[in-house]
């Protein structure tokens, strides 16, 4: 599938965070020639303490779904210049690899991503750190707001004390839960064997919420059809890996693979 050196990269970003957390990710790229759009999702331009004093009553965020939310992204990038480099974290992952699976980014990276539709998590760890997201028994009217014991957990296991309390401070918001409930639909369908633009999917080893054994499974769905795919796993890195202090090493990591391939 053709691609180009574009030098446009859109990062996408992942359920229960700010955008704001690609902030070093785009004074990097765009120290090395990059041009970096890092979006919010509708109704969280934000601070996340703006955005945590509107928790539960943020009707208009609890009726997101992840069809609009894979729209609003969807069109970001159409109405660019040229095709960009997609670039996504958990949730975020999953929704690159649904642009990237229509052919709507010369290249994509899906970072600790959730898995599309067909590969079920049913490792423990993911089961352990995601199911209250899903609301089941509460109100869809109502946002989900993570708890810090579950943010320890699912994001930043094996941080110090501090450093994980400095994160959820600038990091967590509340999400919809409709949008955590679309992953298990067809909202969230890739075409495995489909030919696609290059794709690199990595992960943590000490990731709780997507361990490393379901990306690997979402890697190996791919029918190998011709197209670039590549599978890392970083050691250390916990789900928080955007935010990490090793975040330098993957985005080394990632330039030099899109410099090969995007």
């Amino acid at each position: 599938m053709e691609t180009s050196k574009t030098k446009t990269i859109v990062f996408v970003t992942g359920a229960f965070v700010t955008h704001h957390g690609w902030k070093d990710w785009q004074t990097y790229f765009e120290s090395k020639g990059y041009t970096t759009l890092a979006p919010p999702w509708p109704y969280k331009d934000g601070t996340a303490a703006e955005l945590r004093a509107r928790q539960p009553n943020d009707t208009d965020l609890a009726a997101l779904t992840l069809s609009h939310l894979v729209d609003h992204y969807a069109d970001i990038v159409k109405a660019l210049p040229e095709k960009p480099i997609i670039i996504g974290h958990s949730l975020g992952g999953l929704i690159t690899q649904i642009l990237i699976n229509r052919d709507l980014g010369v290249a994509g990276v899906a970072i600790h991503s959730v898995p599309p539709q067909g590969v079920i998590p049913y490792e423990f760890s993911f089961l352990k750190a995601g199911w209250k997201a899903l609301g089941l028994f509460t109100s869809l009217d109502e946002t989900y707001l993570m708890s810090f014991e579950d943010w320890q957990y699912a994001f930043v296991n094996e941080m110090s004390l501090e450093d994980q309390e400095k994160a959820y401070e600038e990091n967590t918001i509340p999400e919809s839960k409709t949008v955590a409930r679309g992953g298990l639909t067809s909202a969230a369908h890739v075409d495995f064997e489909k030919q696609h633009p290059p794709l690199l999917l990595t992960s943590g080893s000490i990731d709780n919420i997507i361990p490393p054994h379901l990306n690997k499974r979402n890697f190996k769905a791919y029918e190998q059809n011709g197209s670039v795919l590549e599978y890392k796993e970083f050691e250390g890195r916990n789900h928080f890996v955007v935010g990490q202090p090793t975040w330098k090493e993957d985005a080394d990591y990632i330039l030099e693979w899109l410099a090969k391939n995007a």
